[in-house]
């Protein structure tokens, strides 16, 4: 189905953390994505996947944002496909927790977090962003969003004719239930392919993590879970998001806003 309007691949890739430590974590996703023997149009990362969520990016060299992007640029080029993660970047002494769409011919996209998580005091450390990113891909809208973002269904709505809400998160072990609820809802209400992807395995505050990575259809169906360490591949396709739409005309009742700051 690659490279047809009408279907896109997708790669989750569910995989521990290694801690503060970009190196090794850009080592270790290489070689997981190496391993992927089919023809994907889009691989999807965890949210900080080269620190595990942290909330001391000084012990994060500045340099280390470029570097990664250089790379995520070198993967997107030799897999021919898409690929997208949160980092933590540093933008002149300013910390945000930023995530990169990259397209196979290197064009750029990002999007900051904007929802920090007061909970673990996120919004001390890292910039909140302002604007949200939709990026046309291969006939798709995605709009890809990070973590505590999800709990935000106005920050999630869609208004621009999104085919595919993503999530790239650390989503904590005991508050799995609310993500596996709230993918659920986000594409219920959206109509849209809702996809999250988590990491798995306990980081270096002791905060365990589950994984759940996951997909659901346009009306709230479980496509795709998984709970250990593994790359999952789902499709999705534009024939049934149209079909639906068509069917049920839910989106054209949904009322108007605008986000004030």
């Amino acid at each position: 189905m690659k490279n047809k309007n009408n279907a896109l691949k997708i790669a989750l890739v569910q995989s521990v953390l290694h801690w503060e430590n970009p190196i090794a974590n850009r080592a270790m996703f290489n070689g997981k994505i190496e391993q992927i023997e089919e023809d994907v149009d889009v691989i999807v990362l965890p949210e900080m996947f080269t620190t595990g969520f942290t909330m001391s990016p000084q012990n994060i060299a500045s340099e280390e944002g470029s570097i990664t992007l250089n790379w995520m640029k070198d993967i997107a080029a030799r897999k021919n496909s898409a690929i997208i993660g949160s980092i933590v970047y540093n933008e002149k002494q300013t910390y945000f927790n930023r995530l990169f769409f990259v397209k196979p011919n290197g064009e750029t996209f990002t999007y900051d977090k904007r929802h920090t998580f007061t909970l673990a005091g996120e919004h001390k450390k890292y910039q909140s962003g302002k604007q949200r990113l939709v990026v046309g891909y291969k006939g798709f809208n995605f709009c890809p969003l990070i973590c505590y973002d999800l709990r935000f269904p106005v920050w999630s709505r869609n208004t621009e004719n999104i085919d595919i809400l993503l999530y790239s998160a650390n989503w904590p072990a005991p508050r799995i239930n609310a993500w596996d609820a709230l993918l659920k809802a986000r594409a219920i209400e959206n109509m849209v392919f809702c996809i999250g992807v988590n990491r798995i395995g306990e980081d270096n505050e002791g905060h365990e993590y589950p994984g759940h990575t996951s997909m659901y259809s346009p009306l709230g169906n479980e496509l795709a879970l998984s709970k250990k360490e593994e790359i999952l591949i789902v499709e999705v396709t534009k024939n049934e998001i149209e079909k639906l739409r068509n069917k049920l005309t839910f989106l054209e009742d949904r009322d108007q806003f605008n986000l004030l700051d």
